[in-house]
């Protein structure tokens, strides 16, 4: 069931409610009346089967991610083989199974709307 919205709010990420830290990364999360947003910054170097896996304990992310790159550059690997590169101004949905790595060396900083709520935590913890 759908949380009603109870009128206007603002949050910023700037200020978020939580930082979830991960190596060579972090995620900076706000939610405003049930709806979660992420901010995450991945360094050079970070590749989530590095990065995240230890902290999720799957063998591939199993969080769906409706997102945009605002900078950097990712590649995205499904389970199944097929891949995207990720750009700036890219908006992008990402089902569950799959790995990624920064491209270069910049950061790629993304916002994510739809798996900021779970990311970079245990799957025993999200059940």
């Amino acid at each position: 069931m759908e949380t009603p919205l109870r009128g206007i709010r603002g949050k910023n990420l700037d200020l978020p409610d939580e930082t979830r830290e991960f190596a060579r990364g972090k995620m900076d999360v706000v939610t405003l009346d049930g709806v979660t947003v992420g901010r995450a910054v991945f360094e050079p170097g970070w590749k989530w089967s590095e990065s995240v896996r230890p902290i999720a304990g799957t063998e591939s992310c199993e969080v769906a991610h409706v997102g945009y790159v605002i900078s950097g550059r990712m590649q995205v690997r499904m389970d199944d083989g097929t891949e995207l590169d990720l750009r700036p101004g890219d908006a992008v949905t990402i089902p569950p199974g799959h790995d990624a790595w920064v491209l270069g060396g910049e950061p790629c900083v993304m916002l994510d709307f739809s798996g900021a709520d779970q990311y970079a935590k245990s799957a025993a913890g999200r059940g």
